[in-house]
């Protein structure tokens, strides 16, 4: 079975596997949340929605530093 958008697909946006889960779990949030406050009705799973849209360039994922200082 063929999944769309594939994993090397994907993987060419972020840096790891870690940072993907990361970014699609924090983007699914992101868009349930907003579908309940406004009432929308969503044609496809949050999850889905955060691949695809991360696919498509429509979300970039930026790497925070955590915990260092630089100035």
């Amino acid at each position: 079975m063929m999944l769309y958008p594939s994993m090397s697909t994907l993987l060419s946006k972020v840096k790891s596997r870690y940072m993907l889960v990361n970014v699609i779990a924090k983007r699914s949030r992101d868009i349930a949340e907003y579908a309940g406050e406004e009432h929308v009705k969503l044609e496809k799973k949050p999850v889905s929605i955060a691949i695809d849209e991360l696919a498509e360039g429509d979300y970039i994922a930026v790497a925070r530093n955590s915990g260092t200082n630089e100035e």
